[in-house]
């Protein structure tokens, strides 16, 4: 009989008995698939009603930025934070806590008469997904303890997880088209009712045997240095080109949000309750779960962003049409991330599926620079968005299992906020960062093509042709993020099996295989 890992739960089936949430786990999951679509969608459902928001309530490019930036900002610097205080005060309360309160702020920026009002609501929001991200994904963890049924519960969720931004462009813009832009923000009220009757109804609170005392210093440096990044690169992507990197306020956020993440680094070391005690990120599998889901999250903005915008304003897709134009993305990432994560974790090691699914986004990414002014969606945009789609299934629901795989009971909450902010971050990263590629490769381009100009109809085609450059760029840099990926994961990765097969008690799979 071969050895676990350390660190490993080595807990087969639970039972009624044991466990209260046990008999009724499918459902349960589905209220916390539920939870977590809302969370997750609401970080694009609200881009393509912006426009019209701005138009209603008269606010300027700048502050219609900051609708986006208010709920990242808040969310990304407070998951540590909700994770910890879902360990320490039970699960199922922070849980409906978090539920109500994202309800009641989507209800708040939905009925807002001035920008100031939409903000607070979109800054409100954030904070209370704070909350229910982190509860969502512990519960999920704690309720799925027989390992191979955890496996196929975080493929659903990871697929759900991923698809999200998919969805909210999809739903954003049925819902701008046919009812009003304040849907977008109301409809978290109808989808909240249903997450909070299946969890009054399903969830029992588990309360932790040991309550210690919180980390005031680790909550007030991660807090504020996840801030301080968050902000940065969302400074930058709201300037024009390369200039957002030397602003001050730039400059100070982005350098004092990496000092104090590294102090905060070392106060963890020697505080008796951390806040994210170190043993969660140490381990290799965990760690290279973090580090994929941060990239992955990087390069899919090169995807979900200026894919958008090349099918809406070059193009000409409607916004509905284009919501449409991703939801074969949507359904193979699903189906991959549900189906790969019970087979593919229980035979092959994710030291070879998770570099795997990289390459093969990478490779979509390199496709999509076949797009032109006048490009087919059927060969030069679908085949790309089934293989991304593809890539990122075998990407999102390993890195949902082995980030939060083997850690204890305790610790379910931080670990899970751990992987909600790799992505957070990875998504403000990259849309800083390939913005700001983006922008300056159009403007280099129009330089260099300046002398072509010899009436207003060339002017008009090296502009254009200046977009698709940038576009051009951009997703070759993302190609060569996802490439990078690949390499690190399969270096940190460990070797061997991690999920042991439906029927096998994990004590008889070894981790080190």
């Amino acid at each position: 009989m071969s050895t676990p890992a350390p660190g490993v739960q080595t807990g087969g089936t639970s039972s009624a008995a044991a466990d209260p949430h046990y008999a009724k786990r499918w459902w349960i999951l589905a209220i916390l698939g539920t939870a977590q679509l809302m969370v997750v969608l609401d970080a694009t459902i609200v881009n393509i009603a912006l426009p019209h928001a701005q138009t209603a309530l008269h606010f300027s490019n700048t502050d219609r930025q900051w609708i986006v930036t208010g709920y990242s900002l808040a969310f990304g610097s407070l998951l540590l934070l909700g994770g910890r205080i879902a360990d320490l005060f039970g699960r199922k309360r922070i849980f409906i806590i978090g539920v109500i309160g994202f309800a009641a702020a989507s209800a708040f920026g939905g009925a807002a008469q001035n920008f100031d009002m939409l903000l607070a609501g979109r800054v409100i929001q954030g904070a209370f997904g704070a909350l229910l991200a982190p509860a969502t994904l512990s519960l999920l963890t704690t309720t799925f303890t027989d390992p191979a049924e955890r496996s196929k519960a975080t493929g659903i969720y990871g697929g759900i997880a991923g698809a999200g931004a998919s969805v909210g462009l999809l739903l954003g813009g049925v819902l701008t088209e046919y009812l009003d832009w304040r849907w977008v923000m109301y409809v978290n009220v109808l989808i909240a009712v249903i997450a909070f009757t299946g969890g009054v109804t399903l969830l029992k609170n588990i309360p932790s045997p040991d309550r210690p005392r919180l980390d005031v210093v680790g909550t007030i440096l991660a807090g504020v240095g996840l801030f301080g990044l968050v902000y940065g690169f969302s400074n930058v992507s709201m300037s024009s080109g390369s200039t957002g990197w030397t602003k001050p306020a730039t400059l100070i956020a982005l350098i004092g949000g990496v000092v104090l993440l590294v102090a905060f680094v070392l106060a963890e070391r020697r505080i008796a309750h951390p806040l994210l005690p170190l043993r969660i990120i140490t381990d290799r599998n965990r760690a290279g779960a973090y580090l994929a889901m941060f990239l992955a999250a990087i390069g899919m903005f090169g995807v979900f962003l200026f894919l958008t915008y090349y099918l809406e304003e070059t193009l000409r897709y409607s916004a509905v049409k284009t919501g449409l134009a991703f939801l074969p993305l949507t359904l193979i990432l699903v189906v991959v991330a549900a189906v790969g994560n019970v087979i593919l974790l229980t035979r092959v090691s994710p030291r070879l599926a998770v570099p795997t699914g990289l390459l093969l986004g990478g490779a979509g990414m390199a496709l999509l620079t076949r797009i032109g002014l006048h490009a087919s969606y059927a060969s030069d945009v679908l085949p790309t968005l089934l293989l991304v789609g593809f890539g990122l299934g075998l990407v999102f629901a390993p890195a949902f299992t082995l980030g939060t795989l083997g850690v204890d009971r305790d610790d379910a909450g931080v670990a899970s906020a751990t992987i909600n902010v790799a992505q957070q971050i990875g998504g403000s990263i990259g849309t800083s960062l390939l913005n700001t590629i983006a922008a300056t490769a159009a403007a280099s381009y129009a330089v260099a093509h300046a002398a072509s100009i010899t009436s207003a109809a060339s002017k008009q085609l090296v502009e254009a042709n200046a977009v698709i450059h940038g576009y051009h760029v951009v997703f070759w840099v993302a190609a060569a993020i996802y490439v990078g990926a690949a390499v690190l994961t399969g270096l940190l990765l460990r070797p061997g099996v991690a999920i042991p097969r439906q029927g096998q008690d994990a004590e008889t799979v070894a981790v080190h295989v």
